[in-house]
């Protein structure tokens, strides 16, 4: 293994300054994330969800982003997994993404709360056949005995919705809203001097204000 202390390398791909940005940064995440399409950077979407339970202990997956709108970030899980259940205790979350080859990370914080019933049941029904089954049959997060077991679970499953054209979206499974407080934009500079812009604002009625953080 080499010498973790020794691995590093120099940022020098773009800048980010105020004249770089939009007043929205909604729309200024669009931006980015077109860029980022156009890159073809493998999975675009991937972002880090991080939780925190009631007493503070934090916990982070990989998890893909499904939707923006003016209401914020979708992504799509189980209620009843750990993260649908620290987010039922505590309904505040983060997102990071990390796009590598363009050398930027946005950072998302604000609430969150669960989709209407019908936009998940929309998005459930445009998922493949598999998926929908995988999610009456994974009860994630919680232990099992093997890896037979989930398969297990699968065939049945699969044998109930047999000779049915749709499968019917699991109440315990859908989609959450990230409503954003605060976004930061941070691009990669030399030196470590990277540009970090962040938005804030009060509440969802407030004008955001755009500051410079020092890296």
């Amino acid at each position: 293994m080499p010498d973790l202390a020794d691995l590093r390398r120099e940022y020098a791909r773009a800048e980010l300054s105020r004249d770089h940005v939009t007043e929205d940064p909604i729309e200024q995440f669009r931006n980015w994330f077109d860029e980022v399409l156009d890159s073809e950077v493998e999975e675009p979407n991937a972002m880090t969800l991080s939780t925190a339970a009631p007493d503070g202990t934090p916990s982070a997956r990989i998890v893909l982003l499904k939707g923006l709108d003016e209401r914020g970030f979708h992504f799509y899980t189980n209620y009843e997994s750990r993260k649908g259940t620290e987010l039922s205790q505590n309904p505040n979350a983060a997102l990071t993404f990390l796009w590598k080859p363009l050398e930027r990370q946005v950072r998302i914080e604000g609430s969150v709360e669960r989709m209407p019933e019908d936009e998940s049941t929309e998005y459930f029904y445009s998922r493949p056949r598999g998926a929908q089954l995988g999610a009456w049959a994974s009860p994630q997060s919680r232990v099992v005995a093997s890896r037979d077991e989930l398969e297990q679970n699968l065939a049945e499953v699969t044998a109930e919705y047999e000779d049915h054209d749709e499968i019917p979206r699991p109440s315990h499974w859908g989609g959450y809203v990230v409503r954003p407080a605060q976004i930061e934009f941070w691009q990669g500079r030399p030196n470590r001097l990277h540009d970090r812009l962040r938005y804030r604002r009060e509440d969802e009625n407030s004008d955001w204000t755009l500051d410079r953080l020092a890296p």
